[in-house]
């Protein structure tokens, strides 16, 4: 059982895409199930527990984005990957906005498919830290558990933004550089786009900012971000 393989769930309506990332994915090692549309999508990930699902946002019977937000309403925070044939920044926005991970536009390098499938493995998976618990000013983070709570109370975080958080609150008090977190965060080995970096930071002030007394994050222009611990007076 120590060496399960990871499962990955393919979810997408072309065959052709289906049986290509099945074949390829299978030979580098992960274990694989794939399906066509967005209801199966929904039963797979809730029975089969997936690892991370690659799925297709202009999907049959529902939209990509549509599924990930009924699998996070079930609290199923399995990774993301969208796969898509447009390139619109908006598409990208909106599928970060409900609970993606990333994003990358049909047609695709097998290479570079399995390049971010390691990177959100890497960025998700590891929470190896002698602290159980961060805890700094009003918001504490449990690692054991992978919760989040401010001022006490639960809020939910997407594995991305769990993993932004806790590198700005590893680093309190100290500015971060976009492309530090984008290389620490999001594993790029081969570039990444900063305006992602903008977006989540963007979504985590939206879920902080009305819990906390005071705006925890801070942009330091033409520089970066910095997680501001208050002062203790003492």
């Amino acid at each position: 059982m120590a060496n399960e393989p990871i499962k990955v769930l393919v979810v997408d309506d072309e065959p052709n895409i289906r049986d290509l990332l099945t074949t390829s994915l299978r030979f580098n090692g992960y274990s694989v199930y794939a399906v066509g549309n967005g209801n199966d999508a929904v039963v797979a990930a809730e029975k089969g527990k997936p690892d991370i699902i690659l799925l297709d946002v202009m999907l049959p019977d529902q939209s990509g984005f549509a599924v990930t937000k009924k699998l996070r309403s079930m609290g199923i925070d399995v990774p993301v990957l969208f796969l898509t044939a447009r390139d619109e920044t908006e598409d990208k926005v909106t599928g970060l906005t409900v609970g993606g991970d990333d994003y990358m536009t049909k047609p695709f390098s097998l290479d570079e498919i399995m390049a971010r499938i390691s990177a959100i493995l890497r960025r998700t998976q590891k929470v190896e830290t002698s602290d159980s618990v961060i805890e700094v000013g009003e918001i504490s983070m449990n690692e054991d558990a992978h919760e989040v709570f401010v001022k006490g109370e639960l809020v939910e975080f997407s594995p991305t933004e769990y993993k932004l958080l806790r590198f700005l609150m590893s680093n309190a008090n100290r500015v971060l550089t976009k492309s530090q977190i984008l290389d620490h965060v999001w594993e790029y080995d081969f570039g990444g786009e900063m305006g992602i970096v903008e977006s989540y930071v963007s979504y985590l002030r939206k879920k902080l900012d009305p819990l906390t007394s005071e705006p925890v994050i801070v942009t330091k222009r033409g520089v970066g971000y910095m997680y501001k611990s208050p002062k203790k007076d003492k």
